[in-house]
């Protein structure tokens, strides 16, 4: 069976109409199965026509996002009379939007991808994520709007990238009974930094199954249950000493971990040191 063939047509970057495209192709078919073309940026009929042209020859069909209602019309025309599958992803819902807020859309392609205050503060949320991953920096627990700690296996990587969707610088810090932790986490207030338990049973089934993705065998110390307990109790150690908040993330998502940690600093004493002095 021959691959179908979709083009994405669209005056900005062409996201949208890929993203639904490849959501509606799912229903039908693998990603092996079609081949998808972006024409991204159209700003005249000419390239329009092209498409159309190309498609008709291939038998393709074409998905497109032109908020430019002439170039709108003038596809969806020049479709109808090549007789060519083509779908309007963006118009209808502009159309109900005109009738429902009773005024013209702006018609000015790509607003949602310019580049806003809120979009930097994601990126460099992100990449401090990156950069005070792990441990790998001490300094960045001061500059942290949350640190994580936890022993191996706890998903703070994953959970501090989550949460840097969310504008928060978060840096994370592994807890291994031979290492000291950084002394900056006993400056910080202590409700920025948020452990991370999970029962023991859980880290075994985690640790083993993750010695097994990499071909290692799964009675290695690092799934031990006694070298386990020892890390657990080595954390209920510096949890106690720092006296920060806790989470058990034993039985929990990442987003359901996140929303936890998302409630706990909109409550009004989160900027508050409730250290004893």
């Amino acid at each position: 069976m021959e691959k179908a063939i979709i083009y994405v047509v669209s005056d900005s970057v062409g996201e949208t109409a890929e993203f639904v495209t490849k959501a509606a192709l799912s229903q039908f078919m693998d990603e092996n199965a079609y081949d998808l073309y972006r024409i991204p940026y159209v700003e005249n009929i000419e390239v329009l026509r092209g498409a159309v042209y190309h498609a008709k020859q291939l038998g393709a069909m074409i998905g497109f996002t032109l908020v430019n209602p002439v170039l709108r019309e003038f596809l969806i025309q020049e479709a109808r009379n090549k007789q060519v599958e083509c779908v309007d992803i963006l118009g209808p819902m502009l159309e109900a939007m005109e009738r429902k807020f009773h005024r013209k859309a702006k018609e000015e392609p790509g607003l949602i991808h310019r580049l806003d205050e809120d979009y930097f503060r994601r990126v460099e949320a992100i990449e401090f994520a990156v950069r005070y991953d792990d441990g790998r920096d001490p300094r960045g627990v001061m500059q942290a709007d949350i640190v994580l700690i936890g022993v191996s296996r706890t998903s703070k990587t994953p959970l501090s990238q989550y949460l840097a969707h969310k504008r928060l610088k978060v840096a994370n810090i592994p807890i291994v009974p031979e290492v000291d932790p950084p002394e900056t986490l006993f400056k910080i207030p202590s409700q920025k930094c948020i452990g991370l338990r999970i029962s023991s049973e859980k880290l075994n089934s985690i640790r083993k199954e993750r010695l097994k993705s990499l071909g290692l065998d799964d009675t290695a110390s690092y799934a031990n249950m006694e070298r386990i307990q020892e890390e657990l109790n080595y954390f209920d150690q510096l949890i106690q000493r720092i006296g920060c908040p806790v989470i058990d993330v034993s039985n929990k998502a990442v987003e359901e971990t996140a929303n936890i940690i998302l409630n706990m600093i909109n409550q009004p004493y989160w900027n508050m040191d409730t250290r004893e002095q």
